[in-house]
């Protein structure tokens, strides 16, 4: 199985410690150069060096075939959709609006962080979705909320 993911999922999950999931739920996760540099620069939430990490297969970035309706999008999501395309990736992981929507337009499979800790919770790697969504959003990540209390109801809590 082929997983993208963009930048924002990493400093999300590092947020809360849990940059594990990924790898549990995922075993190995592609990125592209520009998701390693992006995560490199450092800032409020610290994200480990991607090229250290095992489960990670870096990969260099394609030129972005579809560039009219990715422009939209930041470099690192404009290429980690690109490049998922080129490789037939089965799911790319990004949280941004319109980066999902274009992503699911191109037909990719799209999930989010969110959608991360739901499987967790699922999969019984986490013992609380919401837990895990309000640690979160305390640390600075936003999510729309009537989206986190939707998904709140699914994982039963």
């Amino acid at each position: 199985m082929i997983v993208f993911s963009n930048t924002t999922p990493f400093i999300a999950l590092s947020a809360i410690g849990r940059l594990d999931l990924m790898q549990s739920l995922f075993s190995s996760v592609y990125v592209v150069d520009d998701v390693v540099d992006e995560c490199s620069h450092g800032g409020i939430i610290a994200v480990p060096d991607l090229k250290t990490l095992d489960w990670i297969k870096v990969v260099p970035t394609y030129p972005a075939a579809m560039a009219s309706i990715l422009l939209e999008l930041d470099r690192g999501e404009r290429n980690t959709i690109s490049t998922a395309i080129d490789m037939r990736a089965d799911r790319i992981i990004i949280d941004e609006k319109i980066g999902r929507n274009i992503a699911d337009y191109l037909g990719l499979q799209v999930t989010g962080t969110l959608g991360i800790l739901l499987k967790a919770k699922t999969s019984g790697l986490i013992p609380s979705f919401s837990e895990a969504a309000r640690l979160m959003v305390e640390r600075g990540i936003h999510y729309n909320p009537k989206l986190v209390e939707r998904l709140v109801r699914v994982a039963g809590e």
